[in-house]
């Protein structure tokens, strides 16, 4: 099946499964619900909610250590309570973990403090030397998440995926 006739949650589960990466952490997201419903329904993948992004992330380096690969979903605001656990424990371990992050606080939002914490999103992931990539495109989907995971594994560093609502259609303020 061509890139072009599935949507971005489809190619991301095919990517996610071609690379091994079977256990999904995630804390809800409303951008993420149709890729967690295509994650859940496939029985390749375990998928569970977390209560805090901290505990998504430390789940899935335990997951690397013991040699299962693992991503981890949430959205802008909740990258934003990161930084120390990043800092702590990927990073300085070189653990390949893998994080997508649905872009908030861009392009027509309606919540202030989303607008705030996105700003200070990719400043951070520079800081800490982080690998991440914004995807905007559908046709550009696939290569971005195969080539990063690949190097991710290669490498022994985490990377973070971006989906900026001009892949995902973001959120609306619903009046």
């Amino acid at each position: 099946m061509a890139a072009e006739t599935r949507a971005w949650y489809e190619i991301t589960r095919d990517v996610l499964k071609a690379r091994n990466v079977s256990l999904v952490t995630y804390v809800p997201d409303n951008v993420l619900k149709p890729l967690i419903a295509v994650l859940e329904a496939d029985p390749f993948f375990t998928v569970f909610t977390c209560t805090r992004e901290e505990e998504a992330v430390g789940i899935a380096c335990g997951a690397w250590m013991g040699g299962l690969h693992g991503i981890v979903l949430m959205q802008t605001s909740g990258f934003a309570t990161l930084a120390n656990v990043l800092a702590s424990l990927p990073v300085p371990y070189q653990l390949p973990i893998l994080m997508m992050v649905s872009e908030r606080g861009t392009l027509g939002e309606f919540n202030i403090g989303q607008t705030l914490v996105a700003r200070t999103m990719r400043p951070v992931l520079d800081c800490l030397a982080m690998e991440h990539h914004t995807m905007t495109r559908l046709d550009e989907v696939e290569f971005i998440l195969d080539r990063s995971i690949t190097q991710a594994i290669a490498t022994a560093q985490p990377v973070t995926f971006i989906l900026n609502p001009l892949l995902t259609g973001g959120k609306v303020f619903k009046e």
